[in-house]
């Protein structure tokens, strides 16, 4: 087993200071750069052109893009921007699957100073709409098979329309071929170096209520990713690396693109469906050493036994991740089981840009836990009053600002914006946690999760781990029922694993192991059995949902990036 890269973390969160990183990266502190340039032209000037940077594979097709490839082809699409008028500022949807077109289109218009909003391909017409809309976009990348969930003429504002594989049916007149626009872009790029504070990507994210807000990220964030990258995911040189995260989410951009490229190594893009055999085969085919999914898929590979996984060769692994909700303990014996390795939890959320608590391999693992913060980054746990809490008990999660990869806006919402800080200079996350007495961070859901059962509180993801310790229980949500007498009390839903039926029995013993592991006023009173739970496509369980099935309420927007 390989050293890790930071292997005192103590020393390096007394000494890490994010302007010393920069500098070390080559960038003073006045200095103007591009992110983009930095990840791909920069790694070909130092010598990695020939090396790939990216495989592709749909599960038939596999294609290999080196980084000197990545080079010409985000040029090109930076050259037909700038022969269309867009740059600097200029917003550019990118709406399409996890392809070298898109990926190109990305860094391409970053490039050229504009700002890149990438966007998960299963929205539908109304959701993109919103978008394009509130966005205020010039240039739109698409694709053919979804042209149809658009009509330009609701959006005057947009100048380019670029369409992968364009065909006759359904386009536009004014609509180019994305392949024609690179083919024919001319002359050389001059990639636009920019203030660290200017924006590069607006992520669009969705929150309990209301429509997407639009998060405004910072190049800064390149000192942020690189840090991370070589820290917390430890991408070494050689190295073969999966980001499972589309790059509609802040995963698939920071983790799946750029913290890879910044820091030289291979990546797999796997853009076929999901299956457990389909998965391993991808870690199989192209001998993946480091990994980064989500709790819901490492559990639905769990659920799938076994003997499965041990039809394929897994021994390349030698690090994996997860983020996107909490990790519960079973899901980590499971990797050692069958990997030999531990999974290492991560924390972070669109609007911090960035990683902001982990568990670090140089340090033990506590199953359950966030991590601790990585260096550089100051958190605390306040009250409702915004007073600091000490250990062991439950606040919620805030951040010292600035740090690189910080939100540094919500779009066309500046008082919103302002509302994160309102105890400045900490930024309130909503999440509820606790710090133990070593400094490690525990998840126990969002503010508006908390459950009351009298005059105590209780965090469902504590209930929900326990609960998923249980053979029988594959996935578990835990939200507060309306009670007259207590409040609240608590209510669980559940999958079961296959091979296991609801029973008396078995709710008997369940509340039994709840109880002899955490305490009385955390047992479920009630519980109901589902086929599925409800999960943001990044893995996120939706508790609202849940209290919208018990209530009989519209469950609300559920797609999240």
């Amino acid at each position: 087993m390989r050293e890790p890269n930071l292997r005192d973390y103590d020393a390096a969160y007394r000494k890490f200071t994010w302007e010393e990183a920069a500098v070390a990266l080559g960038i003073g502190p006045a200095q103007r750069f591009n992110i983009a340039g930095m990840a791909v032209d920069n790694q070909c000037a130092r010598g990695l052109r020939d090396r790939v940077a990216f495989t592709f594979w749909n599960g038939v097709a596999e294609q290999r893009v080196t980084y000197g490839e990545l080079k010409e082809l985000s040029d090109k699409f930076a050259l037909a921007l700038q022969a269309a008028g867009i740059g600097i500022g200029d917003r550019v949807v990118l709406f399409g699957p996890s392809a070298p077109e898109f990926y190109a289109s990305f860094l391409g218009c970053v490039k050229v100073g504009a700002v890149a909003v990438p966007v998960f391909e299963g929205y539908m017409t109304e959701a993109l709409g919103g978008i394009l809309e509130d966005s205020g976009a010039v240039a739109l990348v698409t694709t053919a098979a979804l042209r149809s969930r658009f009509n330009r003429r609701r959006f005057p504002h947009l100048k380019e329309v670029f369409v992968v594989g364009l065909a006759g049916a359904g386009a536009e007149a004014d609509e180019r071929s994305w392949y024609e626009a690179v083919a024919t872009a001319r002359g050389t790029l001059t990639v636009a170096e920019l203030d660290r504070e200017a924006p590069f990507v607006l992520l669009y994210t969705s929150g309990s209520t209301g429509a997407p807000k639009g998060v405004v990220l910072p190049h800064s964030a390149l000192i942020h990713y690189y840090y991370t990258g070589l820290w917390v995911l430890d991408l070494q040189p050689g190295d073969v690396y999966w980001c499972t995260a589309d790059l509609g989410w802040v995963t698939g951009m920071a983790y799946g693109l750029l913290a890879p490229l910044l820091n030289g190594v291979t990546t797999v893009v796997y853009s076929g469906s999901f299956s457990p055999e389909r998965w391993y085969e991808v870690i199989q085919r192209f001998g993946v050493r480091v990994w980064y999914t989500t709790p819901t898929a490492l559990r639905l590979l769990m659920a799938a036994g076994e003997d499965i996984a041990y039809r394929f060769i897994l021994h390349s692994v030698r690090h994996i991740l997860s983020v996107g909700d909490a990790l519960n303990p079973a899901v980590l014996r499971w990797t050692r089981a069958v990997f030999g390795v531990d999974v290492y939890d991560t924390w972070f959320m669109t609007e911090t840009g960035g990683h902001i608590i982990a568990n670090f391999r140089c340090l033990p693992v506590k199953p359950g836990s966030m991590g601790k913060p990585i260096p550089g980054v100051q958190v605390t746990v306040l009250d409702a009053n915004g007073q600091e809490l000490g250990p062991m008990q439950i606040g919620q999660l805030a951040i010292k600002s600035p740090w690189p990869a910080m939100m540094r806006d919500i779009w066309n919402d500046r008082k919103k914006y302002l509302e994160y800080f309102r105890y400045s200079p900490w930024y309130l996350t909503g999440d509820l946690v606790y710090r133990d007495r070593d400094g490690y961070y525990w998840y126990q859901g969002r503010t508006d999760d908390v459950i009351k059962v009298g005059e105590r509180r209780v965090g469902p993801v504590e209930v929900e781990a326990k609960l998923m310790e249980h053979p029988a229980v594959l996935e578990a949500g835990v939200i507060g029922k309306p009670d007259l007498l207590m409040g609240e009390v608590v209510k669980a839903f559940l999958v079961l694993r296959p091979g296991y039926q609801w029973s008396p029995k078995l709710r008997t013993e369940l509340q039994r192991f709840v109880r002899n592991s955490l305490a009385e006023h955390m047992v479920p009173q009630e519980f109901e059995v589902r086929p599925a739970l409800p999960h943001t496509r990044t893995g996120k369980l939706i508790r609202r949902a849940l209290k919208a099935w018990e209530l009989g309420l519209p469950e609300g927007e559920t797609i999240d990036s």
